[in-house]
Formats: structure tokens, C-alpha cells, sequence
């Protein structure tokens, strides 16, 4: 599996590429691979309340429907308008162009909570 060294992870499989307040949010190598073939995912729009742990994304696969669930507290500022006509880009490209949204983090404490690349790896053994 796939896991980048610069990003924070969450135990729900979650990344998140962190810049100031700003995080970026998408789908990790593990779960993409364990969801299989992404048909469709329904995105919430900006400027939606986030709190950490809720769901946020409803993703639909050829296996089975699952949530993306907020790693944090805060504000979409950004979603990925792509994966609405190719939401397979998770599948091929989970950490560039397969990002899902963008959030503007209100407390910026909960970031300690995330875990790093090697806390997250030990998590899928």
C-alpha cells in the first residue's frame, strides 16, 4: 500500500495533505483498494459544516456504499467538481488528482489527533 510520508492519516482511512488551515481531504491507497471500482460520490457543497468524525462524502462503489467521514472540525472551502463525471480518479490517482475536498479547520488542535505515515501503516497489519 501506498502511504506518503507528508501526509496525516485517520484510523477511518481518511488523508489529509495539511497547508496552515487549509486541508485537503481524499480517500487513502487502502481504502480505494478495498472499495474497489468508485461509480459515484455524493459531495457536499461549500460552505458545509464539518465535524470530525460525521460523515461528510457518500461514496458508492461497485461492492458496496460507504462514507468519508470528516477528520476534522471545520468548513468546506473546496470539493473536487472532477469526480463528478470521473469519480474513478480516486481509484486511479487517491492522493493527486482523486483529492475529494478542501476544509478550513476551526480547531486547530485536532490536528495532534491525526496520525502519521508510520502510526497509519501499522494500522492495516
Amino acid at each position: 500500500m501506498n502511504v506518503p510520508k507528508d501526509l496525516k492519516y485517520t484510523p477511518t482511512h481518511e488523508w489529509c495533505k495539511v497547508d496552515g488551515k487549509s486541508v485537503t481531504v481524499g480517500l487513502t491507497d487502502y481504502a480505494q483498494s478495498e472499495l474497489g471500482d468508485i461509480v459515484f460520490l455524493q459531495l457536499p457543497g461549500v460552505g458545509t459544516a464539518a465535524k470530525k468524525g460525521a460523515g461528510l462524502v457518500t461514496i458508492e462503489a461497485v461492492k458496496t456504499v460507504a462514507d468519508l467521514f470528516s477528520p476534522l472540525d471545520g468548513k468546506v472551502t473546496a470539493v473536487n467538481g472532477a469526480l463528478d463525471s470521473d469519480p474513478q480518479k480516486i481509484n486511479q490517482d487517491c492522493y493527486g488528482d482523486g483529492w475529494i475536498l478542501k476544509l478550513e479547520v476551526t480547531d486547530p488542535s485536532q490536528l495532534n489527533g491525526l496520525l502519521d505515515a508510520g502510526s497509519y501503516s501499522e494500522t492495516l497489519h
